[in-house]
């Protein structure tokens, strides 16, 4: 295993982008967010799909707590100047970035851990995930993203009750709740986040870049204005690879799709 906080790998158009401090359960410091920023910028440029996990026993505990602490205690010194938090930079360029994100969850995903699995588009979650939102407990709140993406997956009563209770949730209630939309025996999610990336990269790169970001966009639209987007969107003109794919599916050349449940082409 690599010792930089975050590890890269190409494969074929696939970018495989871990956390990387098992000791820590892959906390995230200013460190881990920045070298995770490098790690989605490349995979934009060169991949197609990309795919989040962590190294070790846990996707991801969430924030560093002893950064946290040196930040409430006054140990370390406040910017001159506001500027728009790392996280949300980051996280933004996962959810709203140029290439679709699968997440592989598995052990703790929670506080910042579940804001960053949040941000991607399709999450498979192992049975021994465990999924929270602690802050309320340690005496802060959601920094990452939380608020927007995290609510607009489970919605405010089962955000509100993690917070106020500190509640984990299960793989099995994950689903339950949206957080994920597969669920695998223990130690296969990132199989599976695989399988599923190796899917969503059979796609035209301009047909996933508008499911991730026009789709949740027009999410946030009004019934009228929402329609209109979608109008200016579908009469963009389209690769030319777009008419060809129409073609072999015209012409009874198309690749069949995978059934559900089972592995594709």
């Amino acid at each position: 295993m690599s010792t930089a906080l975050v590890t890269y790998e190409l494969d074929g158009n696939v970018a495989l982008i871990g956390l990387n401090r098992p000791e820590k359960r892959n906390a995230i410091n200013e460190e881990v967010v920045w070298a995770l920023h490098d790690a989605v910028v490349r995979a934009g440029e060169e991949a197609d799909v990309g795919v989040l996990f962590g190294h070790g026993s846990n996707f991801c505990a969430g924030l560093d707590l002893k950064e946290a602490l040196a930040r409430a205690s006054g140990e370390q010194p406040r910017p001159r100047k506001r500027t728009r938090h790392s996280w949300h930079t980051v996280f933004d360029g996962i959810a709203r970035g140029p290439i679709p994100f699968v997440a592989a969850l598995h052990g703790a995903v929670v506080g910042g851990g579940l804001e960053l699995a949040t941000a991607a588009h399709i999450r498979v979650a192992d049975e021994s995930a465990i999924f929270g939102l602690p802050e309320g407990q340690r005496g802060i709140f959601v920094g990452g993203g939380g608020t927007v993406r995290i609510q607009r997956v489970v919605g405010y009563t089962v955000m509100a009750d993690m917070m106020l209770t500190g509640r984990l949730l299960n793989a099995q209630e994950g689903e339950r709740e949206h957080i994920v939309r597969y669920v695998v025996p223990q130690g296969q999610a990132l199989a599976k986040a695989r399988e599923l990336a190796a899917l969503v990269a059979r796609n035209t790169a301009d047909t996933n870049w508008r499911i991730t970001n026009v789709l949740p966009r027009i999410n946030d639209l009004s019934h009228d204005d929402g329609l209109f987007v979608e109008y200016l969107t579908s009469n963009i003109p389209r690769p030319p690879e777009a008419a060809e794919r129409l073609r072999d599916f015209v012409e009874g050349r198309a690749k069949p799709l995978a059934a559900p449940g089972t592995k594709s082409e």
